[in-house]
């Protein structure tokens, strides 16, 4: 998508899709940390603490500046990014 004119990279359309992939990558990151070694078979698991992470980085910068704008996501530092709702409810 980084070919893209920028108009056609801000397109709701456009936005959604990375807003989507940015939900992906976060659920697939968290599964990974919980199924890490030392949960035990035993014990209930253990939740992720994960929530920011690089947002997918087939989108250009301004899709997730863009997206920060419209309070969808929230600017974590470091190049990091995380949910708003997540981050409002603390």
């Amino acid at each position: 998508m980084s070919d893209e004119a920028p108009e056609d990279v801000l397109a709701p359309a456009a936005l959604k899709q990375a807003m989507k992939a940015f939900k992906k990558r976060l659920k697939l990151t968290r599964l990974d940390a919980e199924s890490g070694l030392g949960g035990g078979p035993f014990s209930g698991g253990r939740s992720s603490d994960i929530v920011a992470i690089q947002p997918p980085n087939q989108y250009p910068r301004q899709v997730w500046d863009k997206l920060v704008e419209m309070g969808k996501l929230r600017h974590a530092g470091g190049g990091l990014y995380e949910l708003r709702q997540e981050s409002d409810a603390r």
